[in-house]
């Protein structure tokens, strides 16, 4: 059983906030740019849609499979490295070893295999950086310190953008810098974790039904954390439309070139992660003083839907990176407190790790989900992505609402 969580301090926040930006730059990166750009240079922009959600889709199975599994792994490891530390760090060479076989990938299914590898253990890394905020972190600061957690995803995006921007025309570099940039903060903070130690012999053997309840969690038994994983996944849902398909946005609705693709998505990312900060920090912030979730989360939820509105009727530069200014403001400020809500309303704290890779799925799944129904909508509406974004701000909008069956919480 855990013993009581002591309040942590600023450098704590910040080696950890740090460590995670690492982490979110290793999935951004190659999610926002590199992997559509690598599949536009391998079949041309007439199939890259398609041979996208391939890719994307395969992917995100695996992280399905890797993240509760890595999860669970770290709640039952022993190791005199502590019980989050080994994952961290072999996560991150696996992770890595797959994005080089994408970088040098000739063809769509080598990119495929490349990018499963990666999603397989870079989930590993994910999963045992979401556990640490339970592990260590009181619940009277989980607000302050999810809102801080909540910035890295934006500044990630910027900085995976910019490296892309920076290193553009030199294929192995855009894809192997990040993971570089990515993997010494995590090291960083892996070196001087006080890393919870699970004496041997806690855990009894593992039995089907144990490995089998690894992926799982039964929401009649937890309705309230059904509800939050409806609301995240909804939420992402929405996201997952923006960050798999605003490549082809730029390329079909706003009839830009490929060269201009990698300055508009960084122009566009920039101005969405200013808004995410400061969302994000006041949000939390704000959530702990209150003593309330849901409301913030309602409320972020149906700013993300007016921002996706906005991006459905956009036919201009100016216009697109107004929408994702706005997006920013409902995405900081959800992200913020809805891992603060989500780490209050676990099934069993001495599984944490295995709930919250659970709970990813909510992340997850709509990068498989969405990549497969897009093309589906785009047929039926003509190749109108004005309707897939419309799509996505009702995804956004259902989301706000799901959260308000919780009652565990205000």
């Amino acid at each position: 059983m855990r013993g009581h969580v002591t309040e942590v301090r600023v450098g704590f926040i910040t080696r950890y906030a740090l460590s995670y930006l690492g982490t979110c730059l290793l999935f951004i990166a190659p999610l926002a740019v590199t992997l559509a750009l690598k599949v536009d240079h391998l079949v041309g922009p007439g199939s890259a849609p398609a041979g996208l959600a391939v890719v994307a889709g395969a992917g995100s199975v695996v992280a399905l499979v890797g993240n509760p599994l890595f999860g669970r792994l770290s709640d039952r490891t022993s190791s005199r490295f502590g019980m989050r530390r080994p994952w961290m760090l072999g996560g991150l060479l696996g992770g890595t070893a797959g994005v080089l076989v994408v970088a040098t990938a000739s063809s769509v299914a080598a990119v495929v295999v490349g990018w499963c590898i990666a999603q397989l253990f870079f989930n590993a890394v994910l999963a045992v950086h979401v556990a640490v905020l339970p592990d260590q972190v009181p619940p009277s600061q989980r607000g302050r310190v999810s809102g801080v957690l909540g910035v890295c995803l934006p500044v990630a995006s910027v900085g995976a953008t910019f490296v892309v921007k920076v290193f553009s025309g030199n294929e192995m570099a855009m894809f192997l810098v990040p993971c570089a940039v990515g993997g010494l903060l995590i090291v960083v903070f892996a070196a001087s974790l006080q890393d919870r130690r699970l004496p041997r012999g806690t855990r009894p053997p593992w039995t089907l039904r144990e490995v089998a309840g690894t992926f799982v969690v039964d929401p009649r038994r937890h309705p309230d954390f059904a509800w939050a994983f409806l609301s995240r996944f909804l939420l992402v849902m929405a996201y997952a439309f923006l960050t798999t398909y605003q490549v082809y946005f730029l390329l079909e609705r706003l009839h830009r070139t490929a060269a201009e693709v990698p300055d508009l998505v960084f122009v566009g990312t920039l101005a969405q992660s200013a808004a995410v900060v400061v969302a994000s920090l006041v949000g939390g912030r704000v959530s702990d003083r209150a003593g309330r979730r849901k409301a913030f989360v309602l409320a972020a939820a149906l700013v993300y839907a007016f921002a996706m509105a906005l991006l459905s009727v956009a036919t201009g530069v100016a216009a697109y990176v107004t929408a994702l200014a706005v997006s920013g403001v409902g995405f900081g400020l959800y992200f913020a407190v809805d891992l603060a809500l989500v780490t209050e309303v676990l099934p069993d704290p001495d599984d944490a790790a295995k709930d919250l890779g659970v709970f990813n799925y909510a992340g997850a799944l709509p990068f498989t989900i969405a990549p497969a129904v897009a093309p589906t909508v785009l047929s039926l509406g003509q190749g109108s992505y004005g309707i897939l974004f419309g799509v996505a701000a009702a995804c956004a909008a259902a989301g706000a609402l799901a959260v308000l069956p919780i009652r565990r919480l205000r």
